[in-house]
């Protein structure tokens, strides 16, 4: 693949996401699967969690199909099999999701639909998570070595920000910076202008404190931050 002298683009923030999507997809296995079972407001909260969770990840891999791999193509031609492979997972993973929303549904009107939703989330555990991993341990870095932060930062404000209202940016925003330490939350306020950041971080934490509360309050799952993955030595 071709290489550059330059400094690395910075891609800390796909991580990030990353984080997010199996922190609380691993909170949503806890609290289902272990009694006491959620209550009806719980119940449907994180039903409408997952869901939210579904259309999230849909558009994740909608800008990454449209805006970052045919940018990281265009400059690096050697990496079309690696980006082959990421779309490949991708077209992989959309039934998972699709069976997961249904699941969610049926288990926010009958909570006996419980064990057909946790084999929904095993489903698209199995199918998702490898391809978040491989993500971020082999394409990331091609990508960083084809584009620029400046490049990057444009991909992400036309394609995971700018289709996005301010309500979403805001609910968005606050789920994937829980528990983040200091650097990693600044790095991912950074992605939105001044103006409207000041907004989405003060006008949406009530609202995002109050819906966390109701879904993982006063249970183990609570105590479950970002998960991340661990870059692995070459063999």
């Amino acid at each position: 693949m071709s290489i550059t002298t330059r400094e690395p683009a910075d891609t800390r923030s796909m991580g990030i996401v990353h984080s997010a999507l199996r922190r609380d997809l691993q909170r949503a296995r806890l609290v289902i699967g272990a009694p006491p079972y959620p209550d009806d407001a719980r119940r449907r909260a994180i039903a409408d969690h997952i869901t939210w969770m579904m259309g999230f990840l849909h558009m994740h891999h909608t800008g990454e199909d449209k805006g970052l791999w045919p940018l990281v193509r265009s400059r690096n031609p050697d990496a079309a099999p690696l980006l082959d492979d990421m779309e490949a997972d991708h077209l992989r993973i959309a039934p998972a999701v699709d069976a997961l929303i249904e699941a969610t549904s049926a288990y926010r009107r009958d909570p006996q639909a419980r064990d057909t939703l946790l084999d929904a989330l095993e489903r698209l555990s199995e199918v998702l998570l490898p391809h978040l991993e491989r993500e971020e341990l082999e394409a990331m870095p091609v990508v960083a070595a084809a584009i620029s932060t400046a490049e990057f930062r444009d991909v992400e404000h036309e394609f995971f920000v700018k289709p996005k209202g301010f309500a979403e940016l805001g609910r968005e925003g606050h789920w994937v910076v829980d528990g983040l330490g200091d650097e990693d939350r600044e790095l991912i306020y950074g992605v939105v202008p001044a103006v409207p950041r000041f907004i989405l971080v003060h006008g949406f934490a009530r609202a995002y404190r109050r819906r966390a509360e109701l879904m993982w309050g006063h249970v183990p799952a609570s105590r479950i931050g970002p998960v991340t993955v661990e870059a692995k030595n070459p063999s």
